[in-house]
């Protein structure tokens, strides 16, 4: 039984919806963190819908704070339970993004996954794991997790984009290299990276207009 995500919106600028980006945000953070993101990039991308659901957890003592799955080395819950919880999380997700696809009338390569730390873990587990490919995957600041099972369960290989700060210190900025390894060793053939210099755990400009780009050629717009 999957759990139904509340997710914020920003309507098309130009009022028709030709693609769509799902916003998917942080541990402890919620929908409404990144969807502030919609302005700036609405400009560029006038016939996008912009959506950002809440994970489906919430933390204990964060008031307003999601959570995909647990984290043992931050919430000290067992592996086993991080792993339940992100089994949970994907159903999830996956029923979120079928439905979007449903009601808005898009196809998969219409949309974006846009994801940053945990979202970014939700995303590049989420989307090669989908019976089809979506448009592409923005990933800032995340990893990618059991990489060693990639290989035997992907089904398809969407374009994706590897974003990182050599200052983070949540998220360590050796993850980049390992995700893009371990994408172009199970076959996917468009892996991008780029690094922001001096930048912590976040998204700088740099990185945003690279994304941007990005979500234009893949979106073909």
């Amino acid at each position: 039984m999957t759990r139904v995500l509340q997710a914020g919106r920003v309507e098309p600028k130009s009022g028709e919806t030709r693609s769509v980006v799902v916003f998917l945000h942080g541990y402890g953070a919620n929908g409404a963190d990144l969807l502030g993101l919609a302005d700036p990039l609405g400009d560029h991308l006038p016939d996008t819908l912009f959506v950002a659901p809440d994970a489906p957890e919430t933390i204990p003592g964060m008031p307003n704070g999601y959570q995909w799955f647990p984290i043992p080395w931050i919430d000290g819950s067992s592996e086993e339970a991080a792993e339940r919880g992100m089994a949970a999380a994907i159903d999830d997700l996956n029923a979120f993004l079928d439905a979007l696809m449903v009601d808005e009338d898009v196809l998969p390569e219409q949309v974006v996954l846009f994801g940053f730390s945990q979202g970014t873990m939700m995303a590049l587990h989420v989307a090669p794991r989908r019976e089809d490919a979506v448009a592409g995957v923005v990933a800032f600041s995340g990893r990618l997790l059991s990489p060693e099972t990639l290989s035997d369960e992907v089904v398809v290989r969407p374009p994706v984009l590897l974003v990182h700060g050599d200052q983070d210190d949540v998220v360590p900025p050796q993850s980049l290299p390992a995700a893009a390894e371990a994408l172009q060793e199970a076959g996917f053939q468009d892996v991008f990276a780029h690094i922001m210099k001096g930048t912590a755990h976040g998204i700088a400009p740099d990185g945003l207009s690279v994304a941007l780009a990005f979500m234009r050629d893949k979106l073909n717009l």
